[in-house]
């Protein structure tokens, strides 16, 4: 029975974004492979998170209980998946590509001795086996993979499918389970949360990004003021980020965190292939800049050759104005 199995990240008693787009496609592969799709969340007994999930197509979910894995341990989550794997042999496995997805996977992968996909933008059913579709190149070309191991596992990059319309009324079964993470031999002692509670680039529906023409730190509250407005979160390239300009978290490229927004707009940035690396799987790409002859302008949807220090207030006030409508 090709049954469908996720990952779904969990902190501070919520459901991450991620799991609900995980499910939602879960749902989809499993029909097609004759299964259902099923969840796992390692580290919390919670019940009450089923529903959630349940909302979005699971059937079934596996609540790992551990005292060693409420915060994430690789290791630890490494060996109860594998366990859990071993039990319910599910045909697939998926995981956002995050850092505990990317840090765990692969793991699971070489412990279950089968092959894995990463950082996969879109998937298929084809003769019984899942074709993943992955970036190469940083991101100039696209390539599509099959895994002839069993379970096929993979991580997908947020944003890349989306999140269906949850169903009212929707109900999984919940099966609690003892999980035995083995030994540790690192653990997390902390998890210190940044000042903003704004969400992270990586999930962001909406980006605004800030080139080195931003000249200032102080003069990305203009794109800050824009992101508030539309409910964006706030970006920056390598230039702006080296010139002390936005901290490295904010930084968007090859070097930095790859994104995947519905809406991807950039200000100020030249448009270098690193940068484009980490972003030219944007749904909609809006580039301002004053040199017509920018490269961002070629991967662009809508493009505007003019100072953004003129651009950024206007299109401000006029997002307040359409949204005040």
């Amino acid at each position: 029975m090709g049954n469908v199995l996720i990952l779904a990240e969990h902190q501070d008693g919520k459901i991450k974004k991620t799991a609900f787009e995980l499910a939602t496609k879960a749902k989809q592969i499993a029909e097609s492979l004759g299964g259902q799709a099923e969840a796992v969340l390692v580290g919390t007994g919670d019940e009450g998170l089923t529903k959630e999930l349940a909302a979005y197509g699971i059937k079934k979910v596996y609540l790992l209980e551990s005292a060693g894995l409420e915060k994430y341990n690789a290791e630890g989550y490494t060996k109860v998946l594998a366990d859990l794997a071993a039990e319910v042999n599910p045909e697939v496995i998926l995981a956002a590509a995050t850092p505990i997805g990317k840090s765990c996977l692969p793991r699971l992968a070489g412990r279950l001795n089968t092959g894995l996909a990463s950082d996969v933008v879109d998937l298929k059913v084809d003769g019984g086996k899942v074709i993943a579709t992955h970036p190469i190149y940083s991101g100039k070309a696209l390539v599509d993979v099959k895994i002839n191991g069993n379970p096929q596992i993979l991580t997908i990059r947020p944003n890349s499918f989306g999140a269906g319309a949850p169903q009212e009324g929707a109900s999984a079964e919940a099966v609690k389970k003892s999980a035995d993470p083995g030994e540790m031999k690192s653990k997390m002692v902390d998890l210190v949360k940044g000042a903003s509670d704004k969400v992270d680039l990586t999930e962001a529906e909406v980006i605004v990004s800030g080139g080195r023409a931003m000249k200032s730190s102080e003069n990305f509250k203009i794109l800050e003021d824009l992101a508030a407005t539309i409910g964006a979160t706030v970006g920056a390239s390598r230039a702006a980020v080296d010139s002390g300009y936005a901290p490295h978290d904010m930084q968007v490229g090859q070097t930095g965190k790859v994104v995947n927004p519905k809406l991807y707009m950039a200000f100020g940035i030249s448009g270098a292939i690193q940068h484009l690396a980490g972003m030219r799987t944007s749904k909609v790409i809006v580039a301002v800049n004053k040199d017509p002859e920018a490269p961002i302008f070629q991967k662009a949807d809508y493009g505007i050759v003019a100072d953004l220090f003129e651009v950024v207030p206007m299109l401000t006030e006029e997002f307040k104005k359409a949204m005040n409508e």
